[in-house]
C-alpha cells in the first residue's frame, strides 16, 4: 500500500501537458472505436500506439502496479466465462468451424473461438492503457472541469472529481490504521494464516469505514457551508483553453477512429475472418 495507486502523478510529459477535456474526448474516441470494431489489424495497431503513448507519460509501474493485477484477474475471469456460456460463438460470427480439442459434452475448442476471444483480449489491451493513462495524468480538478466542458452537469463532476482526490486520502487513513494495529500486535503479514488474516484486516476496515464517513460529513457540510449548487453556473480554476497540442491529439485519434470505421466497415460486417 506504499504506492499509491491511480493518483494523479505531476510530471513534465506531452500526455501530462494536454488539458483534461482534450483526454477526455481522445479517451471517449478511443474507447468507442475500439469495443466497435473486430477488426484484429485495427486492434493491433491501436494496441501499438496506445503503448507508445503509454511509454512517452513516463508513469511508474508501481502507480498503476495493483489495479492492473486486479484488472487482469477479471480479464481472464472474463475469458473463461465466455468460453463456458458461449463455447461456439467464434464459430457462430465467422460461419465455419474448424475443431482443435474436443473436451467434454458441448466443450470444443475451435480456432473461431480462439480468434474471437483474442480479438475480445486485444480490446481490453487497447482501452486499458489509456484508461489508466487518464487517470494518472489528469489533475482531479482539472477533470472535473473537463466534464463540465462537455455538457455534464458541475454538481456531478465536482463529485467525480472528489471520488478521485479521495483515492489517496483512503490510501493513507489505510497505511496509519494498519500501522496503528501492527503495533499493537494485530499479525497482518503472510506468516499468518489466511482466516485470521481476513479476521485482522476486517478489525481495520471497520475504522476507515468510520473515519471515511466522518470525512464525508465534513466536507459535505463545508460546502453547503458555501451555498455550493446554489447557482446554475460555475467557474474552475483548473481550468485550461486548448493549446495547438490539444487540437493535434483531437484531431490524430479522429483520423484513427474514422479509418477504423472505414476498415472495420468496408464490406458490411465489424468482423474481420482469417477463415
Amino acid at each position: 500500500m506504499r504506492a499509491r495507486m491511480l493518483t494523479f502523478t505531476g510530471q513534465n510529459s506531452p500526455v501530462h501537458r494536454l488539458t483534461g477535456a482534450a483526454k477526455l474526448i481522445v479517451f471517449i474516441l478511443w474507447s468507442v472505436s475500439a469495443m466497435i470494431t473486430y477488426d484484429t489489424r485495427c486492434l493491433l495497431a491501436m494496441l501499438l500506439l496506445s503503448l507508445v503513448v503509454f511509454r512517452m507519460s513516463r508513469v511508474k509501474f508501481s502507480d498503476y502496479a495493483f489495479v492492473l493485477y486486479v484488472i487482469l484477474l477479471f480479464f481472464m475471469l472474463n475469458q473463461i466465462a465466455i468460453f463456458v456460456f458461449s463455447p461456439l460463438e467464434g464459430t457462430r460470427i465467422y460461419g465455419s468451424r474448424h475443431d482443435l480439442v474436443h473436451l467434454v459434452g458441448r466443450y470444443t475448442v475451435t480456432a473461431e473461438q480462439l480468434f474471437y476471444q483474442l480479438n475480445v483480449a486485444l480490446k481490453y489491451a487497447v482501452v486499458i492503457p489509456l484508461a489508466i493513462l487518464f487517470l494518472l495524468t489528469t489533475d482531479p480538478g482539472e477533470f472535473a472541469a473537463s466534464l463540465n466542458r462537455i455538457g455534464v452537469n458541475y454538481k456531478i463532476a465536482y463529485a467525480v472529481s472528489l471520488a478521485l482526490r479521495y483515492i489517496p486520502d483512503i490510501q493513507r487513513d489505510y497505511e496509519q490504521i494498519s500501522f496503528s494495529a501492527q503495533a499493537r500486535g494485530i499479525d497482518l503479514s503472510r506468516r499468518e494464516k489466511l482466516p485470521k488474516r481476513v479476521k485482522n484486516m476486517i478489525s481495520i476496515l471497520t475504522p476507515l469505514i468510520l473515519s471515511s464517513i466522518e470525512r464525508i460529513e465534513r466536507i459535505s457540510a463545508a460546502m453547503e457551508l458555501r451555498g455550493f449548487g446554489a447557482g446554475r453556473r460555475r467557474t474552475w480554476f483548473r481550468s485550461r483553453p486548448f493549446a495547438f497540442a490539444d487540437w493535434l491529439a483531437v484531431g490524430c485519434v479522429c483520423a484513427i477512429a474514422a479509418a477504423s470505421a472505414v476498415i472495420t466497415f468496408y464490406d458490411g460486417s465489424r468482423f474481420y475472418s482469417i477463415f
